[in-house]
C-alpha cells in the first residue's frame, strides 16, 4: 500500500461506529485508489470524546418527545479535533440539508478533502450546527439509521473524480448529470438477444451519427423520467 501524502484529498469521518468503514469504500475503484495512496480515509469515534465513564454521547430532547439527540459538548470537542489542522469543509448528513448533486461532488473532489459528521438517534443539537457552520448535507428524500451510509455514498463520488482514479477520463464527461442530462441507454455484445437488437446506428460505424442518437436519447430520457431536469437544461440552452 502507498503511503499518501500531506496534500492527498482526505475524507475524515466522524462517527459512532467507525468498523462501519472502509466497507465498500474497500473494494472496487476507491479501493484500488486507497491502496495506491490517491486519497485518505481517517475515522474519528465519537465516543472518545465523551467526558463520563459510560462514554455518554446523547440525552433526551428539552420539550420532550421520543428518541434521544446527540450532545453538543461531545461532537464539538470531536469536530475540533477533525478540524485542527485546517481540514475543510465539515458537513453534516441530514435529510434536511442542501440535496447532493454533482456540481456539489465536483466542488468537493476538487477540494483538500471533507469532514463528514454521521448523526444517529433523533438527530444533533442545533447549537453545533450553528456554531461550526456545518454545511447540513442530503441524499434525498428518504430517512437512514445513521449518517454512515450517506457518508459511504457521498465519499464514493467524490473519490471517482479524483485524477488516477478512473481509467478512461473521458468516461466521466458522459455520466449523467455532468451535462445537465440522464446519460443515454448502453449496449454490448451479443447484438441479438431474447428478441431484442442494438440499434442499428450504434453498429453503424459513423461516429456523428451516434453522438447525435446519444445526445438525442439523453434528451428524451430525460424530458420523460426527470422533468425538472428537463426544464433547467432548456433554461441553460434558452
Amino acid at each position: 500500500m502507498t503511503e499518501p501524502s500531506a496534500d492527498t484529498w482526505t475524507a475524515r469521518i466522524l462517527t459512532l461506529f467507525p468498523e462501519m468503514f472502509p466497507g465498500p469504500l474497500g473494494q472496487s475503484l476507491a479501493g484500488k485508489a486507497l491502496e495506491k495512496g490517491i486519497w485518505r480515509l481517517e475515522t474519528m469515534d465519537i465516543r472518545g470524546f465523551a467526558t463520563d465513564r459510560h462514554r455518554t454521547v446523547d440525552d433526551t430532547p428539552f420539550g420532550g418527545g421520543a428518541g434521544m439527540v446527540m450532545r453538543p459538548d461531545v461532537v464539538d470537542a470531536a469536530l475540533e479535533a477533525a478540524t485542527a489542522d485546517g481540514l475543510k469543509p465539515a458537513i453534516y448528513l441530514t435529510p434536511r440539508g442542501r440535496l447532493l448533486k454533482q456540481e456539489l461532488v465536483q466542488e468537493l473532489a476538487a477540494g483538500p478533502g471533507l469532514v463528514v459528521l454521521c448523526g444517529r438517534y433523533e438527530g444533533l443539537d442545533e447549537r453545533v450546527i450553528e456554531a461550526r457552520g456545518l454545511l447540513e448535507v442530503s441524499l434525498g428524500d428518504f430517512v437512514l439509521s445513521g449518517g454512515e451510509p450517506a457518508a459511504l455514498a457521498l465519499i464514493d463520488a467524490c473519490v471517482r473524480l479524483l485524477p488516477g482514479v478512473m481509467g478512461a477520463e473521458a468516461t466521466l464527461a458522459e455520466e449523467s448529470f455532468n451535462t445537465g442530462l440522464l446519460e443515454y441507454p448502453h449496449y454490448t455484445r451479443p447484438a441479438e438477444w431474447s428478441g431484442r437488437s442494438v440499434p442499428e446506428v450504434l453498429m453503424s460505424g459513423h461516429h456523428e451519427k451516434i453522438r447525435r442518437w446519444r445526445q438525442e436519447q439523453a434528451e428524451e430520457t430525460t424530458r420523460l423520467r426527470r422533468p425538472d431536469l428537463w426544464d433547467a437544461y432548456r433554461k441553460r440552452k434558452a
